[in-house]
């Protein structure tokens, strides 16, 4: 992608040039069309699900090796929406290939502080919930190659449909094959369309046995 004084100066070339060549006489016939206004380049947010959901990614915490993104869950539809238990999160690398992950709810033994139970959460249309994944980005095996989840689906719950969730960067397990996911819980914090500060997630300070 071409920078801005790349643009500007090829701008300020083409001005030279029109400059020095004869001015042609006036035909209106051939005068251009007004141009078209350029298409808004805001992002699109995903499309309501068939079962009246959508999820996104609300940003990364990152500290240490340790990572933890939050999700958001909107009840988009006209109805309400229960939710009691884990999101059930899937991984493909960049060409598309499953990764074998191993899914843990609670995030245990990665690390301390996602071990609050779920409870029933009602939603309520236009209401919204939020989960976190949580993993390390530990190389443990130099004869195991390191997995770079490049695209990620999440199910609201095992054994219902599982939407995309477009990433900001690779989840980086390095050779681990653990992701942490923490209980859906009732959110009133920053949408997903401005990333929450470290403090709106939860806590990942290290523990005695987060290494285990």
């Amino acid at each position: 992608m071409r920078t801005a004084a790349t643009r500007i100066g090829a701008l300020a070339g083409i001005g030279v040039l029109a400059a020095c060549a004869p001015a042609p006489a006036p035909d209106r016939a051939s005068e251009p069309a007004p141009p078209t206004p350029a298409a808004s380049t805001s992002p699109t947010p995903p499309a309501c699900s068939p079962e009246g959901i959508r999820i996104t990614e609300l940003g990364v915490d990152a500290a240490m090796g340790l990572r933890a993104m939050g999700l958001e869950l909107v009840n988009c539809g006209d109805r309400p929406y229960v939710l009691e238990g884990y999101p059930a999160p899937s991984l493909r690398d960049a060409d598309g290939d499953p990764l074998t992950v191993q899914v843990i709810p609670g995030a245990r033994p990665i690390t301390a502080g996602f071990d609050q139970p779920a409870t029933r959460v009602v939603l309520r249309p236009g209401e919204r919930a939020a989960a976190a994944l949580l993993w390390r980005n530990l190389v443990t095996d130099a004869t195991v190659v390191a997995s770079n989840g490049a695209h990620l689906a999440v199910a609201p719950l095992p054994g219902r449909p599982a939407y995309p969730v477009e990433l900001d960067g690779p989840i980086d397990l390095g050779n681990t094959g653990r992701l942490g996911v923490s209980a859906w819980k009732r959110y009133d914090g920053p949408s997903a369309t401005k990333p929450p500060a470290p403090s709106d997630l939860p806590s990942v300070a290290p523990t005695p046995d987060s290494r285990l």
